[in-house]
């Protein structure tokens, strides 16, 4: 978002507006070009009109209405529901309705654009693909051959988000049985079991990540939820090639046997031999290498990328508005669903409940705790063992 910000603002003539949903100190944002363009609070925003205003992410819907506009959109950067389990059903069916609202849609995947299509196909929807910052993450020349030494395994991200499956890969490389150097990179050690790793490093800014990419033969990253999976890409500007799951958006510039290998959800020895594979067959190695840099080399630049955000926002601003009303059955649809749902998961949570407080009223009665004792006893399961013979 800051990026195609600063984009539309530098080459396409445009005033934008950065608006905190919440009310937190800009300070506490980190990134390298922020200073660069306006940030308002939520009520100076209230105080204006715009030609458009479009929403980042699910819970900044709340209050892209209350801000001033002839057009509103929802750059939607993955469905966004999935990042929450089931216990969390209260945010997963606000991130859901918020896809029933009379908005045009933009979104950054082409499985995105092919999902929303089948979820609101009464709505606009513009694909922009995400760019890479050429700066940052400079296109190598050539890749330098690994011939001989330990495979450059590299897990990036952050081990508290469950859907990374940052540990998952870790414990991957860790069964391998070829020689390597596993490198992590994390932005916080919480949660994080980096066993088997040769080095752990993080936060790192974007520039430094870019270094450690240029150190590294695979990105291996397992992620189950992702909207437009960057982390590779980058690697892949930078000559490395990766290990991945299907997830989504991998389909976007991953191609089997080509600049990267697939492998399956939950498969830590399958997932192993795949590296271990790369670790014996350092031509297969070299020829992803090589051709993840020659995908890189064809991937858009921010620069590209956001001409053609400033194209969508340009065609919403000068096309019909949305009718208020037609999305409306759909939306009080889903909130019937979701509150069924949420209800059934209830039940089910409290069934449990009693279960359990029954389970501990029979533990508490006298004598039960010596029967438990007697059953799991040597002497107990020897008596089972005569009593079934006597059974016959």
């Amino acid at each position: 978002v800051v990026a195609h910000a600063r984009q539309l603002v530098l080459h396409h003539e445009m005033d934008v507006t950065l608006v905190l949903a919440r009310e937190q100190e800009v300070a506490h944002w980190e990134y390298e070009h922020l200073p660069h363009l306006h940030v308002a609070s939520l009520a100076d925003a209230r105080q204006d009109h715009f030609d458009i205003v479009v929403a980042t992410w699910w819970e900044t819907v709340f209050s892209l209405f209350a801000v001033p506009a002839d057009r509103y959109a929802y750059f939607v950067q993955s469905i966004e529901d999935r990042f929450y389990k089931p216990e969390h059903g209260a945010e997963r069916l606000g991130a859901a309705l918020s896809l029933d609202l009379p908005v045009a849609f933009i979104t950054e995947a082409t499985w995105i654009r092919d999902t929303l299509a089948e979820l609101r196909p009464d709505a606009r929807c513009l694909l922009v693909p995400n760019g890479v910052d050429k700066d940052v993450f400079t296109v190598a020349d050539d890749v330098e051959p690994n011939i001989d030494g330990p495979l450059r395994v590299l897990v990036e991200g952050n081990a508290n988000v469950w859907f990374k499956g940052v540990n998952d890969a870790i414990a991957a490389a860790r069964a391998m049985s070829e020689p390597k150097r596993l490198t992590v990179v994390a932005p916080t050690r919480d949660g994080l079991d980096a066993r088997g790793a040769d080095a752990v490093i993080g936060p790192l800014s974007q520039r430094a990540l870019a270094d450690v990419y240029a150190e590294t033969d695979v990105v291996l990253k397992l992620s189950t939820v992702e909207g437009m999976y960057g982390p590779p890409l980058e690697g892949f500007h930078k000559g490395a090639t990766c290990v991945t799951t299907e997830v989504t958006g991998h389909e976007e510039y991953i191609e089997h046997g080509h600049n990267a290998l697939l492998t399956d959800w939950g498969d830590e020895h399958g997932t192993a031999r795949q590296l271990d594979l790369l670790a014996r067959d350092r031509d297969l190695l070299q020829t992803l290498r090589t051709n993840a840099l020659a995908t890189a080399r064809g991937w858009p630049s921010w620069e590209e990328a956001s001409a053609a955000m400033a194209e969508a926002l340009r065609s919403i601003v000068s096309g019909p508005a949305p009718s208020p009303y037609d999305h409306m059955q759909r939306l009080l649809a889903d909130v019937q669903t979701g509150l069924e749902t949420r209800r059934l998961e209830l039940h089910y949570i409290r069934a449990l409940e009693v279960k359990a407080h029954r389970w501990e009223r029979i533990r508490a009665l006298p004598g039960v705790g010596i029967l438990a004792r007697l059953r799991f006893s040597a002497a107990g399961r020897r008596a089972a063992q005569r009593l079934r013979r006597a059974r016959g």
